[in-house]
């Protein structure tokens, strides 16, 4: 069998943490390769290594049977490899064609660079690859399945034999992932070797030809053939244990009660950002109740978000907390009263990362440790950090370590520590169980049931329909800054389908 990529005995430390264990790994040619493990197992750290983006302390690389030197991304690309990461490389503020000029190791523009050139070098590679688009529009006004094509069409481009795809369902609506699917399988059925990471076991079972899978650094399967492989299997490898294939509903959604603890009344907030506002949005969050909230992204759900953590102020109507207008009130405020929010990205919004994580997760009760006037005890504020992180099953090995130390299932459990923790009355969670594994995701859905079942309202915007459909009471979809229905169970597929494109 031809072998497309082939790591031996790969390690690689990070200070104290071993971030993989002597790994050594053959993937054949051809296929489509999930590359699975809890988050923190190594994954992205792997791909990194066979990129060349990051230097393994020992370890070496061959791909399509030639020898690379480590630590090389040039190398790396020569012999037939890429990479799109989950974060898209491709500057945002560029034009199309000039992002995949400046990005791409394939030059389009000639001795001489001509503009005009280069666009039509590269419309047509985009065209060639079923891309329908004008070199000159500018990617931050692209959808984001768009912006994943134009990032595989700029890796093949180098004439990539293997390719490596990090967590790319983790932004796309349903039917974007279909589209995905079949590209990939185009791909593979055109000779170029796919190694994709992926999180979701449905998506495995669909997609994948073979199965590795990582658990704390050390690879605790090799590559075998998905049609012997049962969800199971990957479940008890990946962790020990069986983990449930879908959210922990509750047997018979039902409001635990009629109390109105969160209200929009016909609510409109600006654009922001290229970001549609809220038009005209009116409901109510009862007491004990997860409301989901769907839709084809970028249709309001930020500004949703926004308006109901106090970081955009309505331009019309209202926001209420317990039948009390929350118009006056600083976000700080309203975390006291017990509004609290798990925002879209953790990276970026949801925790500072080069902050420590007592000072993430204590400074906003600052004030519970003032000592004399203005001093406050930082001491009891890390104990108490320590403490808090613990009951949330985060892993780290001090509170004085950054947040970016720290895995992204971790950084989630560390968010959640700090927003669900205290006088909850409504929680918002944006897209809680995004890029996480299916032990990380499990946890998010229990801790959300928890606050419910202790009588808060708990809004959940999710793009992913099993998840809703699992834990909701009920699903509000919107459609361009607007709600476009509200449905209870049985839940449909295709009523909310057909809700999201106004078909209804």
């Amino acid at each position: 069998m031809a072998i497309a990529l082939e790591c031996k005995d790969v390690d690689v430390r990070f200070g104290a943490v071993h971030a993989l264990k002597n790994v050594s790994l053959k993937l054949e040619t051809g296929k489509i390769h999930a590359l699975l493990g809890q988050n923190g197992a190594g994954k992205s750290t792997i791909a990194r290594v066979m990129s060349g983006v990051l230097t393994p302390q020992n370890g070496t690389l061959k791909i399509m049977s030639k020898p690379v030197v480590t630590g090389s991304a040039a190398q790396a690309q020569a012999a037939g490899l890429d990479i799109v990461h989950q974060r898209f490389a491709l500057p945002p503020t560029f034009q199309v064609g000039e992002a995949l000029e400046f990005a791409s190791a394939r030059k389009m523009g000639g001795v001489v660079f001509s503009k005009a050139k280069t666009d039509s070098a590269w419309a047509a590679r985009l065209k060639e690859a079923g891309i329908d688009i004008d070199p000159k529009a500018k990617l931050a006004d692209l959808p984001v399945e768009t912006i994943q094509s134009i990032e595989i069409v700029r890796a093949l481009a180098n004439d990539a034999d293997v390719l490596i795809l990090d967590e790319p369902t983790a932004l796309l609506s349903p039917s974007a992932i279909q589209d995905l699917f079949n590209n990939l399988r185009d791909l593979r059925d055109r000779g170029v070797t796919l190694i994709v990471v992926l999180h979701k076991l449905k998506e495995v079972m669909e997609i994948a030809d073979t199965v590795s899978i990582l658990r704390q650094g050390a690879l605790v399967m090799e590559p075998t053939p998905t049609s012997e492989l049962t969800a199971e299997d990957i479940s008890k490898t990946m962790i020990g244990e069986v983990v449930a294939a879908a959210p922990l509903a509750h047997a018979a959604p039902t409001l635990a009660s009629k109390d109105v603890v969160c209200a929009f009344s016909a609510v409109h907030s600006p654009t922001k950002g290229g970001e549609i506002g809220l038009r005209d949005v009116s409901f109510e969050l009862h007491a004990g109740e997860v409301l989901g909230v769907a839709g084809i992204e970028g249709n309001g759900q930020r500004a949703l978000a926004e308006v109901f953590a106090g970081l955009t102020q309505p331009t019309q109507g209202d926001l209420s907390l317990n039948g009390a207008s929350l118009e006056k009130c600083s976000i700080a405020e309203r975390r006291t009263l017990g509004l609290r929010a798990v925002p879209f990205d953790r990276m970026t919004e949801g925790a500072g990362l080069t902050v420590s994580l007592w000072e993430n997760t204590m400074t906003w009760i600052a004030d519970r440790f003032r000592r004399f006037g203005p001093i406050v005890s930082t001491a009891k504020m890390q104990t108490d950090a320590a403490t808090l992180l613990d009951s949330y099953g985060v892993v780290y090995n001090t509170p004085t370590q950054d947040g970016q130390s720290l895995s992204g299932g971790n950084l989630q459990r560390a968010i959640l520590a700090r927003e669900l923790t205290g006088t909850v009355k409504a929680v918002l969670a944006a897209q809680p169980t995004r890029g996480l594994d299916f032990n990380s995701t499990n946890f998010v859905w229990q801790e959300l049931n928890r606050v419910r079942s202790d009588g808060a309202g708990v809004i959940l915007i999710s793009s992913d329909l099993d998840e809703l459909f699992g834990i909701c009471d009920r699903i509000m979809v919107m459609r361009g800054g607007a709600v476009a229905g509200v449905l209870e169970p049985e839940f449909s597929a295709v009523q909310i389908g057909a809700a999201m494109v106004g078909a209804t």
